[in-house]
């Protein structure tokens, strides 16, 4: 009697098991869009994003500047410098870049209102498992390259192993949960994950730029070029100028033009871009009338720089723009990997050296705030002592933590504005005490006589003279820094071969963060060649708070887990944080119309040429 107890106990324990198995497969989720958390905020059959105006007419042209050069029109390998990495370029919403399956997030075509969602683009919807364990991709059979040729499954899976094996190691990280890729039929795709769970996977899939499989099947993905390849975008580029120079067409017959989060946008028939290295010369050029934007990121030029006729008689107008957008992490990274900056307790000396309030008010007119987490202007920086969720999150880590991150907020050291105060000084001095470094004849020397010494490598000769007073801190101290100003192709060698001391580097910040997180900070990318891992971190703990922000189920847990990874970070010194502002210093032609900008992004891709003006 027990034995058939038994055994109806085990029938029925494998019942339940089967049917909760075939439950949870039933769940699936179609749609025409995907939210990271949450619900969508856009229905189906919407017409256009609010910040668009679906009747903004369509002509014209228009002039824009980037800051840099380029030598190569492929922006997705490591090797070379495209058009999208150069500063502010990706804000006109012109860009070399192919169509992704879905926009709203990513570079391609960010979203304007909502900080974890996106919508179809080529992917006409989205079919999911409840488990996240899987995704498909439905894609518009009208999608169709320049040529003429149809966007199908073949072209996603091509853009993905192409991607993962040859494309730059952002890549290789952000596609590396992927177990298997099912083409279903030509407009139907499968990705399987290797772990469930993860609602951010999809989202990063989704960002997929999709590259056309017959363009690149007899070329070489891997070297540079100027021959612009085949895209499936607004526009296409009809002139380069290589590093100087380049000019977009909008494609008569693109496919895309009628999609709901393709309307409103796009609205110039030509966009001249041209490329500079010197900020005053472009500047001076902006007044001259050589383009019609101007995004200022001087806080002294936006402050005294205006006073000419243009901008006295109206031609010219002014906006500062407030925003809601995570500001990048800009910030000073000491690289660990060199023997001189191993020592935590060198680089927290080394932040208190750095007098951001005399910085401020002398050479930005008091214009930024002081950064003070790894992603200011946003709810994922760590203010106040760790709390609620976050503290659950690194309770178990104590023994590998300072006792001070558990009890007090990190903060950084504050002057008058009038030169380091000398508590501060004999707190540096005492902290290089601790790692070896006594005053010699030439300064702090160790016990073999060497001095502290390095150098700041920089690209932008601007920098020179907000660091030079950072420097001069420093020798006070007898420590022996130099700036040195290199031109962009050794900066980007160096940068992705590690060899330097100190940079000033910016980290781009996004509403979700995720897989670059992973980029930025995990061990795994410290000898990657080209990784974005410029300080060398290689910390146990900040590897798992990684793993707890990319498993997070909710909005709430990303937040805690962010924090927990801000905590930590700021905690080990791996840098010096900057500074940010929370809005858009943007000055232009006074021939241009536009709805109110909304929070998470700038929307030029929105704007349009005022009716009165003459049709080019």
């Amino acid at each position: 009697m027990d034995r058939i107890f038994s055994l109806m106990r085990s029938l029925l324990l494998l019942l339940a098991c089967l049917v909760t198995s075939l439950s949870v497969e039933a769940t699936i989720s179609k749609s025409h869009g995907y939210a990271q958390f949450g619900d969508l905020k856009y229905p189906a059959d919407f017409k256009h994003f609010e910040w668009t105006n679906p009747d903004a007419p369509k002509n014209g042209s228009v002039q824009l500047m980037a800051f840099g050069t380029f030598d190569t029109l492929n922006p997705y390998t490591l090797k070379g410098t495209s058009p999208s990495a150069t500063s502010n370029f990706l804000q006109y919403g012109v860009n070399e870049l192919n169509e992704p399956l879905m926009v709203g997030t990513g570079s391609y075509d960010p979203s304007g209102d909502e900080p974890t969602s996106s919508y179809g683009l080529i992917a006409q919807s989205v079919e999911y498992a409840e488990d996240r364990s899987w995704v498909v991709f439905n894609l518009r059979e009208e999608a169709r390259f320049h040529d003429g040729k149809p966007i199908t499954a073949y072209d996603v899976a091509f853009s993905y192993r192409t991607l993962l094996s040859k494309g730059h190691p952002s890549y290789r990280t952000s596609l590396q949960e992927v177990a298997r890729v099912d083409i279903l039929n030509r407009h139907r795709i499968r990705f399987v994950f290797k772990r469930a769970g993860n609602p951010l996977h999809i989202l990063r899939l989704g960002e997929l730029p999709i590259l056309p499989q017959h363009y690149w099947k007899d070329r070489d993905f891997a070297a540079t070029t100027y021959e612009p390849p085949l895209g499936s975008g607004p526009y296409k580029i009809v002139s380069v100028i290589p590093g100087r120079r380049l000019v977009f067409e909008r494609v008569d017959n693109w496919w895309g033009k009628d999609l709901a989060v393709n309307a409103g946008k796009y609205n110039f028939n030509r966009v001249e871009v041209d490329f500079y290295r010197d900020s005053n010369i472009a500047f001076e050029a902006f007044k001259s009338g050589a383009f019609d934007f101007y995004i200022d990121n001087q806080a002294k030029n936006w402050s005294i720089g205006y006073n000419f006729p243009a901008v006295r008689s109206g031609a010219i107008k002014r906006e500062e723009i407030s925003h809601q957008i995570p500001t990048q992490t800009q910030t000073l990274f000491m690289n660990t990997r060199r023997s001189v900056f191993k020592d935590r307790n060198v680089r927290e000396a080394m932040g208190l050296m750095f007098d951001f309030e005399w910085t401020n008010r002398t050479l930005f007119s008091n214009a930024y705030k002081r950064s003070s987490s790894y992603y200011p202007n946003s709810v994922f920086a760590a203010v106040e002592k760790p709390e609620g969720q976050e503290w659950l999150l690194l309770s178990p880590y104590r023994k590998q933590l300072q006792a001070r991150l558990f009890m007090e907020p990190f903060k950084l050291p504050q002057t008058h504005g009038n030169g380091i105060p000398r508590e501060t000084l004999r707190k540096a001095l005492g902290l290089l005490a601790k790692a070896g470094w006594k005053p010699g004849g030439q300064g702090l020397v160790n016990d073999r006589g060497e001095p502290l010494r390095f150098e700041i490598m920089l690209v932008n000769p601007n920098l020179e003279r907000i660091l030079q007073p950072y420097v001069a801190n420093l020798a006070s101290l007898g420590i022996e820094a130099r700036l040195r100003t290199v031109d962009r192709a050794q900066y980007k060698q160096r940068l992705d071969q590690f060899d330097y001391d100190m940079i000033l580097m910016t980290l781009q910040q996004s509403l979700s963060p995720g897989l670059e997180q992973w980029l930025y900070f995990h061990s795994s990318q410290v000898n990657v060649k080209g990784s974005k891992n410029y300080a060398g971190i290689s910390h146990p703990v900040v590897d798992a708070m990684l793993e707890k922000l990319l498993q997070a189920q909710t909005r709430d847990q990303q937040i805690s887990a962010t924090r927990a990874l801000d905590r930590v970070l700021l905690w080990q010194h791996y840098s010096i944080p900057n500074w940010y502002i929370s809005q858009h210093r943007l000055a232009y032609r006074n021939r241009f119309d536009h709805l109110p900008s909304p929070p998470y992004t700038l929307g030029l891709r929105a704007w349009w040429l005022k009716p009165t003006e003459t049709i080019q």
